[in-house]
């Protein structure tokens, strides 16, 4: 399983409410809701966001409330993944749960710079910044985590495993 696309680059403690800000909650429509994905901080995201593009964000991306939203909107958008420093932990369990892949890598995270093409291979944990050539080793999640990230979240996963057993 890869993704491969167009770096949009954020700096440490991007927070849930920067990437989909409270006052559009109350739609429960994904779709809606990724119409206003990074705004605040970037509000040309939407407009040039295309699917397989990489967040890349620093240290502790995700910070702030629990909710899922934020995991969704930005898979909704079409980001293939993203890569950070660290992420905050109610965030990573989200998108797991969701299904969306994320990646921690401190190094890749530095020094892939916006506009940067990469490929990541979510079963190695490579990441390989195509316009530089240089190459990064991300921990891939286990088989387990894997077989949810494909499976397009948690609840699907147990479904499949339940139909299959």
């Amino acid at each position: 399983m890869n993704t491969r696309g167009k770096v949009f680059k954020y700096p440490d403690n991007v927070d849930t409410d920067v990437i989909i800000p409270a006052r559009f909650l109350n739609t429960p429509d994904a779709k809606e809701l990724a119409l206003h994905c990074m705004e605040d901080i970037d509000p040309e995201f939407v407009k040039k966001v295309q699917t397989g593009d990489v967040i890349v964000g620093g240290w502790n991306f995700g910070c702030g409330s629990s909710r899922e939203h934020a995991p969704l909107v930005i898979k909704t958008c079409g980001i293939g993944c993203v890569i950070a420093k660290s992420f905050a932990r109610i965030f990573y369990r989200n998108s797991i749960n969701i299904g969306f892949p994320i990646l921690e890598c401190a190094e890749a995270a530095e020094e892939i710079d916006a506009d940067d093409e990469v490929e990541v291979n979510f079963n190695t944990g490579v990441i390989t910044n195509l316009t530089t050539g240089k190459t990064y080793k991300a921990q891939p999640f286990p088989p387990f985590i894997q077989n949810i990230i494909k499976s397009g979240g948690l609840l699907k996963s147990l479904r499949e495993s339940e139909n299959n057993g």
